[in-house]
């Protein structure tokens, strides 16, 4: 690592200064201050014993299950919740899942008895829930906060009790550069939600107002709460692969695993059994080159109904790289603070490194502002190049995430004739403000393509996938500043070299088909679609340019097709969110809803409208017994500061005791 990556803050190099290290020792005082003023009060996540102690009023334990046929996985995540102390406790907690996962299943345990969920609709199913919970029955409820961020809660866990949940899922199997690959997020970057843009349509803004998934946290159904955990979470992790062709390499990019092959199926587990959930799970195989697939077609039937996923690699043939204006737009926003910053650097310092001569480009940084290196793009030449460099290396992670007037600015204007605006956007985007953003994509992108590259160890991938997709341009995910060469360096080699574009697929008969627009293919990219169709029978056509035609016939004759229960539940969460983009563009709510509750309700889905619950019917809590409440906190994302955005409770204090010895110190500076 560099050492302009490693070096100190300001504030730190100048205790090098004798008569400055006063000022760093008054805050010692102050921060102990900031801590005596809630000597008295309950820790957060703790409560106090009639024995004179402290414990914790709840912890969880998370052990999650992957099981891979083909391109399609189902996913359990089982959570135990342990209350050891002597009170009845509600536990509560926000759940991050892959953004396309198609959640339809829960499970109650309490010892040996199972409790089926049911799926509501959201406001039905909140009720249910907080009743149970009243009347001192154990209940569950699982709802949707964003496509993909969960919450669940679990009421009426007794003193010394402890209650099981699952939560199931299904997601499609990632195929790219000849490799598949499987993610799961443990953790996520505490989201900035900043006010409305002014620029922003007032019926954009409105919808954003009214659409309950935005509600950050579950409500608690007890008034005595208390929040975080007297220790942080960790998971347990196991897979069992059936890709259906020899592998020559299973690997984790993320996790230390152990791997070992039974026949046909490959398993692992993390080599120390129980990791820290501080930062997001990869797996990734590759088969062996001659068994690399070109196409496959994966079957499912539900109530009368056929549904199938189509994968198909098109060929890669050379293209003429064309002139590019390259806009990349860095965050180093406060959630950036950490390895993040480093990595964001990195991979704007390898696209710098990487232009052309003939290219033009230009460099945004934004926080809570933004700034324009250049007013406008500005020939590669030697000299701007260095002066670009040596921006970036001074950028340093502080204040709000206020991503959407960087992306008007790099999206304004259009590129000189003959040359293609490509804006590649460096960010962890812990932003609450997804649609707005995903709007302004759509509205005022332009001929310009966009390509996010994902920063840290738990960025925000449905933002991520779906900024992509409106881009018109493809992205990548990098977790580790020692992948950044390799990743951005594959990512830049695609930028002006699409695989196909203008992609299409005929079906025959009757078929309703997702995605509905099919975003360009670049080198390495595979064709991904899943299908409602009127039977299992015909050929499936695929078109597109490459830059010459290009024509592909797929047989869907069931008979030859790989049978994969689940389909159908990946077809219901494409035609969801598919529904929820009509609504994100404008579309009328009114008739909208019910069309997602219906597809919801059918398919057993947790979606915007509609939520999971479990109750088991025998009252446990006594009457006279009082029910407290517990949020436990998400673990801090691997390579963050402490004191990035998102601390809590008495951490904001301590925060204000720094700021106000930095007041002193630049005092003292004055002074001196």
């Amino acid at each position: 690592m560099s050492e302009r990556i490693t070096r100190k803050p300001r504030f730190f190099r100048s205790l090098r200064r004798p008569r400055l290290v006063a000022a760093w020792l008054a805050t010692l005082g102050l921060l102990l201050a900031a801590a005596t003023a809630h000597a008295g009060e309950e820790p957060e996540g703790l409560v106090f014993e009639h024995e004179g102690r402290w414990v914790a009023s709840l912890a969880m334990d998370t052990t999650v299950h992957m099981q891979v046929h083909g391109l399609l996985a189902e996913v359990s995540v089982r959570q135990t919740y342990r209350n050891d102390s002597s009170q009845w406790r509600e536990g509560r907690y926000l759940l991050p899942l892959p953004e396309n996962a198609a959640v339809g299943g829960l499970t109650l345990r309490i010892g040996e008895r199972l409790v089926e969920g049911e799926i509501r609709e959201k406001q039905e199913a909140r009720a249910v829930y907080e009743a149970a919970a009243a009347a001192g029955q154990r209940a569950s409820l699982v709802e949707q906060n964003r496509p993909n961020l969960f919450q669940t809660a679990v009421a009426n866990i007794g003193p010394g009790e402890e209650v099981e949940i699952e939560v199931r899922y299904w997601q499609p199997v990632h195929y790219r550069d000849g490799e598949f690959s499987l993610g799961l997020p443990l953790t996520l970057t505490p989201r900035y939600t900043p006010a409305p843009d002014p620029e922003t349509p007032l019926a954009m803004r409105a919808m954003a107002d009214a659409n309950p998934a935005l509600a950050e946290a579950l409500p608690a159904v007890a008034s005595g709460t208390d929040a975080g955990g007297a220790l942080p979470p960790t998971v347990a992790l196991s897979a069992e692969i059936v890709p259906g062709l020899p592998l020559q390499r299973l690997e984790s990019p993320s996790h230390a695993v152990t791997v070992w092959a039974e026949g046909p199926t490959y398993r692992v587990t993390l080599a120390d059994l129980v990791e820290a959930s501080d930062r997001d799970f990869e797996l990734r195989w590759e088969p062996v080159p001659s068994k690399a697939p070109r196409s496959a077609l994966f079957t499912d039937r539900i109530g009368g109904e056929d549904f199938a996923l189509l994968m198909l690699v098109p060929p890669t043939l050379p293209v003429a790289p064309l002139p590019r204006e390259l806009v990349l737009v860095i965050d180093n926003s406060g959630s950036m603070s950490g390895a993040s910053m480093a990595q964001a650097i990195e991979a704007a310092d390898r696209a710098l490194a990487r232009l052309r001569p003939g290219d033009r480009f230009n460099v945004i940084r934004f926080d809570d502002s933004f700034d324009l290196l250049f007013p406008e793009a500005v020939p590669a030449q030697p000299g701007n190049v260095a002066r670009a460099r040596a921006f970036v290396r001074s950028l340093q992670a502080e204040g709000g995430t206020r991503m959407l007037p960087a992306l008007r600015a790099a999206f304004a204007g259009t590129a000189p004739e003959g040359f293609l605006r490509q804006v590649v956007l460096a960010t962890d985007a812990a932003i609450g403000n997804e649609d707005e953003l995903l709007q302004l994509i759509e509205t005022e992108r332009g001929d310009a393509r966009l390509f996010p590259v994902g920063i840290g160890s738990a960025p925000n991938g449905h933002f991520l996938r779906k900024a992509a997709e409106s881009g018109r341009g493809t992205g990548i995910v990098v977790r580790d500043v020692n992948e950044v060469a390799e990743k951005m360096d594959a990512l830049l080699a695609k930028l002006d070299r699409p695989a196909m574009r203008d992609v299409a697929v005929d079906w025959p008969g009757v078929a309703e088909a997702y995605p509905a627009r099919i975003p360009d293919l670049y080198q390495g990219e595979a064709l991904q679609v899943v299908a409602r169709l009127g039977s299992l029978d015909g050929v499936a056509t695929v078109r597109g340019l490459t830059p010459q035609p290009w024509v592909r016939r797929v047989s869907l004759d069931g008979s030859k097709a790989t049978p994969a229960p689940g389909i159908g539940r990946l077809w219901a969460r494409a035609r969801i969110d598919s529904l929820e983009d009509e609504v994100r563009r404008g579309g009328d709510i009114e008739s909208l809803k019910p069309a997602i509750v219906d597809v919801a309700l059918r398919h057993g889905l947790v979606s915007t409208y509609t939520s999971l619950v479990a109750v088991d019917r025998t009252p446990a809590r006594p009457r006279q017994a009082e029910l407290g409440s517990t949020r436990l906190s998400n673990a801090t994302p691997a390579g963050s500061l402490a004191f990035a955005q998102g601390s809590t409770g008495w951490t904001r204090e301590l925060l204000l005791a720094l700021a106000l010895a930095l007041g002193g110190l630049a005092v003292l500076r004055t002074r001196s």
